[in-house]
């Protein structure tokens, strides 16, 4: 039973799309995007994260999805604007709907959403038992990982060689912001994050694991030793 995990979604909303999930066989959470709350089990074992989210106010999305690792995220919109799913892509959600939506229909999308991170999972364990080979090509800015190729900015391109040349190393979000962007870390400052979520997008895209690159709580960034 897949467990899919609510945030910030209004009681009266909350009720009946509870309900409508429980009926497909969910098992059903409710969350918020708080430090306490993304801390709780319930966001740690969740598959599939629901977020009803203010286009106007996207901090919560980018939370989620600097911490979520390989959890696919869906955007709940009450925009139809194409300019706010593109946002919304861009920070990191893997599928957006508009509100109200047919309950079906999101039915079936979270099963896509879910299929594709399964396939994903197992393409990654079968890649561990042997050497996954990262390559990097500096004239393109696209990285080659297990003859997957990924076409990345200038920028993505950077932050990831730079912690794939440090792998097993926790670089701090300052150390990062200096060396790649060239800036000091600003208190509000969600560049890196974004960058960050971009790059784990674009993964997942191709089928390959976003939780490649590892948020470690408080710290910074990092790639596993293992890769």
């Amino acid at each position: 039973m897949k467990q899919v995990l609510l945030v910030d979604m209004d009681s009266a909303s909350r009720g009946a799309l509870q309900q409508v999930l429980a009926a497909e066989g969910y098992d059903v959470a409710v969350g918020n995007c708080s430090e306490q709350g993304l801390l709780k089990p319930t966001f740690a074992s969740a598959d599939l994260i629901l977020l009803a989210l203010d286009i106007n106010d996207t901090s919560a999305l980018v939370r989620i999805s600097s911490l979520g690792g390989s959890k696919p995220i869906m955007v709940l919109s009450t925009s139809d604007k194409e300019v706010d799913r593109i946002k919304a892509y861009e920070l990191g959600a893997d599928d957006y709907m508009v509100r109200p939506f047919n309950p079906r229909e999101l039915s079936i999308r979270m099963q896509a959403l879910c299929r594709r991170v399964d396939s994903t999972t197992n393409k990654v364990r079968l890649a561990h038992d042997g050497a996954i080979k990262i390559a990097f090509d500096d004239s393109c800015f696209t990285v080659s990982i297990s003859e997957t190729s990924v076409s990345l900015t200038q920028t993505e391109f950077s932050l990831f060689k730079y912690l794939f040349e440090r792998k097993g190393q926790v670089i701090t979000k300052q150390e990062l912001q200096q060396r790649i962007l060239h800036k000091e870390l600003g208190q509000f400052d969600r560049n890196l994050d974004m960058h960050i979520s971009n790059t784990r997008r674009k993964l997942a895209a191709k089928e390959l694991p976003k939780s490649l690159i590892n948020t470690v709580r408080g710290k910074g960034y990092s790639i596993s030793a293992a890769v």
